[in-house]
């Protein structure tokens, strides 16, 4: 199975082909989709040379509430906007005039990081709630309509929960079927190492009883347990939080490739029935051939 990339790949090549050219700047604009209903425009205005680049997030106002403006200012300074562009949650403003002495190439995976990195705010403070001793509320995420990320620090571990919504029963058959892989996975001793990872049908897990949650036939909760091992500062942690984030379209994206595949073995075969069928067709008995005569 393929792991998808936490990096939007069209906004990746549109600032490197941007940054990289040599003749005069022209003026942009692009409106880019990505998952989760998340949108990016790409723009200029009075200036050619002055990019606006915003993203619209239906979450972010929680996002923010945890940080998320924080991180942001952290990783893009004077980028980041205080005030966003109408319509959008989060704006950052490059003046391509300035970008003599930047690593361009550090700068465009950067940008084409801007929703992971929103997206990273809860997780980055429960970590520090747990390095802390600490224990947190339960920060929620509602990141697409009717699914959500719940995310809790404790003193001894970290614990994310998301809520998935299986809109065909074939794709409920499917998810469970994954998901139970996920679960058993952890058995092998290659791999004792992993978070662990638990799944529930319908009814939501003890930590989130509370919220009064649909426990409706195609509704699944998954359950990760991240320890420190899990989430140590550097390399690890970060890639924690891309890798995290992505599971709910890691799982679609797999079960649609499933069901594909399931119909192109379904098509291959029925034309094997097909030529089989063709082939076993009787010949006509020797008394109903044609007879010819002479004369």
């Amino acid at each position: 199975m393929i792991l998808l990339e936490e990096r939007n790949r069209i906004l990746e090549e549109t600032f490197r082909e941007r940054f990289n050219r040599t003749d005069e700047p022209e003026k942009l604009f692009l409106t880019i989709h990505d998952f989760d209903g998340v949108s990016y425009s790409v723009e200029t205005k009075d200036s050619k040379s002055v990019l606006f680049f915003s993203m619209s997030m239906k979450c972010y106002p929680e996002l923010r509430a945890y940080g998320a403006d924080h991180v942001l200012y952290r990783e893009y300074g004077s980028l980041f906007q205080q005030t966003p562009e109408p319509g959008f949650e989060v704006t950052l403003r490059i003046d391509e005039t300035q970008l003599g002495g930047v690593d361009k190439e550090a700068l465009i995976k950067k940008l084409a990081l801007l929703k992971r990195n929103a997206l990273a705010a809860p997780f980055e403070a429960a970590f520090q709630a747990q390095s802390e001793g600490q224990q947190t509320n339960i920060m929620t995420v509602n990141y697409r309509e009717r699914e959500a990320i719940y995310i809790m620090g404790f003193p001894d571990r970290v614990t994310v929960i998301f809520s998935t919504q299986f809109k065909e029963e074939t794709d409920q058959i499917f998810g469970k079927v994954f998901l139970q892989e996920f679960v058993d996975a952890r058995r092998q001793p290659a791999i004792q190492n992993a978070p662990q990872v638990l799944y529930s049908p319908r009814e939501p897990p003890l930590e989130l009883r509370g919220l009064r949650l649909s426990d409706a036939e195609n509704v699944g909760y998954v359950t990760f347990v991240l320890f420190p091992r899990h989430f140590t500062p550097g390399p690890i942690r970060e890639e924690t939080i891309s890798r995290i984030q992505l599971f709910r379209d890691y799982l679609h994206y797999h079960i649609k490739a499933s069901k594909a595949y399931m119909h192109s073995r379904m098509r291959a075969r029925v034309e094997s029935f097909l030529k089989v069928l063709n082939r076993a067709k009787p010949e006509k008995p020797d008394d109903q051939k044609e007879k010819k005569t002479f004369g």
